[in-house]
């Protein structure tokens, strides 16, 4: 059904590249005249349920948020109430994605926009979907105040001033129809391919768990290791404490962000997701301003260990080795870079031992945040994890084992994680040709068939895995 939509017969310009020719029967409206905004305010304390807006997700209780952005202000009374189906608009972070409508009754930091619709006739979920257009939001930098996209602020009288395509009311209820039903379908499609995944990490999560506690003969003798959460170990094993085996821990940068293109000749800086379940990623960066003054000895070499200072409960001290990196690539402050002694352990091994569940135990048991806040892990936490620790060259045959016996796994996640890229491009691609009439759904939306839509509630999205690109909170 998808492959069969065509355009419109008849179209006519508008004055928005961002959407560029509309429909000839659709209405072209300034959006302060498609939106009013709310003035209510909390001061009388009417409304407790506090809201937050995330990145690419939209509207959710703060209580569900977790430990990402900053901590709600105790005094609400001075937050904006919210109501169902309004749009709330993050001034700050709308470029890059925090937007969406709400379903909740609740109240939200002055950092935000409350919009309600001025006629009733146009559907909430058509307007929601034209302010998700990444075009749109991208398109409100150049009327943003502000150096950087994601910490531009979007004035209310500029935004009212924006051009927003309108069809008829019943063409909106088309559209969404057909969107929910396309977006269901595809959704159903990336979450069974997730599961896939996740089958497939739990036969490579067993695989180097067995190698790196008890090596690759399953004859060997074993002893008790002393440790009541780790159990036999092999008899000729160690397990020192980290420390021992590290001869420094570096923290990164923070510098300021650059927008644009990134010359060949400038300084990048890593970003949290370059480093991804034992993965490096060197396409994972942002350009440096140009005016920064890098400091010495942060540039990131090929065979770097690195580890995630800061990140969500489950990213929080992941870890890679640094593979073909990017010259004048610098670390950013939420990576470490761990320098093991020569011939005290092998980093290949160390990075299948952090990322086994004896690894992830301590990780993951040591990471501190406060409500709010992202999980963190100190130096001081490094050093004091145990390291299961043979010989050396017994290190090197049980990465080599790994990695021989996960390479069918790895190739397999890699394929799929691909093919739900894919599906994401293509679903974004979709909604965006839909929303701004390069895509006539009307007679596929009145095919299909009357049944619920598919359940789309807690989709595919992860939460954002960066600092960041998570909502910010007004200050105070």
């Amino acid at each position: 059904m998808i492959a069969d939509l065509k355009p419109y017969a008849e179209y006519k310009e508008s004055d928005a590249p961002w959407f560029g020719d509309v429909p000839g029967h659709w209405k072209i409206k300034r959006l302060g005249s498609v939106f009013a905004e709310r003035s209510e305010t909390n001061e009388k304390y009417e409304v407790a349920e506090v809201l937050s807006v995330l990145k690419d997700i939209g509207v959710i209780p703060y209580s569900e948020k977790g430990r990402i952005g900053n901590k709600q202000s105790e005094d609400i009374g001075r937050y904006k109430i919210v109501r169902p189906d309004d749009l709330v608009v993050n001034c700050m972070n709308v470029i890059i994605g925090s937007v969406g409508r709400s379903r909740y009754i609740g109240c939200l930091s002055p950092v935000y926009y409350v919009l309600k619709r001025r006629q009733s006739e146009n559907l909430p979920r058509y307007l929601e979907l034209v302010f998700q257009h990444k075009s749109f939001q991208r398109s409100l930098v150049r009327i943003g105040n502000g150096i950087l996209a994601h910490r531009m602020r979007i004035p209310m009288e500029k935004l009212k001033a924006e051009t927003f395509p309108l069809p008829p009311p019943d063409e909106q209820a088309a559209i969404v129809r057909f969107l929910d039903w396309a977006n269901g379908r595809l959704e159903q499609a990336i979450r069974a391919k997730r599961k896939v995944i996740a089958l497939l990490n739990e036969q490579k999560q067993a695989v180097i768990h067995r190698a790196v506690t008890r090596g690759l003969d399953p004859s060997v003798p074993l002893k008790p290791s002393g440790i009541s959460w780790l159990g036999d170990i092999p008899q000729h094993w160690g397990t020192p404490l980290f420390g021992r085996l590290l001869t420094q821990v570096e923290q990164g940068w923070s510098p300021v962000a650059a927008e644009g293109e990134l010359a060949l000749d400038q300084w990048a800086v890593l970003t949290l997701s370059a480093v991804r379940r034992g993965v490096f990623n060197p396409s994972a960066i942002k350009p440096v301003s140009l005016a920064a003054s890098i400091p010495r000895g942060i540039e990131v070499g090929d065979g770097d260990v690195l580890l995630t200072r800061s990140n969500t409960r489950d990213r929080v001290g992941d870890v890679c080795i640094v593979r073909t990196p990017r010259a004048r690539t610098i670390l950013c402050d939420l990576i470490y870079r761990l320098k093991v002694r020569t011939g005290a352990i092998i980093p290949e091994f160390l990075i299948y031992q952090l990322l086994s569940r004896v690894g992830r135990g301590q990780i993951e048991r040591d990471a501190r945040g406060s409500s709010g806040t992202m999980p963190k892990i100190s130096q001081g936490h490094i050093k004091s994890w145990r390291i299961l620790l043979p010989p050396v060259e017994e290190q090197l045959r049980i990465a080599e084992g790994i990695d021989a016996d996960c390479a069918p796994v790895t190739t397999a996640i890699s394929r799929l994680e691909r093919e739900i890229e894919l599906l994401r491009e293509y679903r974004t691609r979709l909604v965006a040709d839909v929303v701004t009439g390069k895509l006539d759904v009307r007679e596929a939306a009145a095919r299909l068939p009357d049944e619920a839509p598919p359940d789309t509630v807690g989709d595919d999205t992860d939460l954002p895995d960066e600092v960041e690109t998570a909502e910010e909170e007004a200050a105070g």
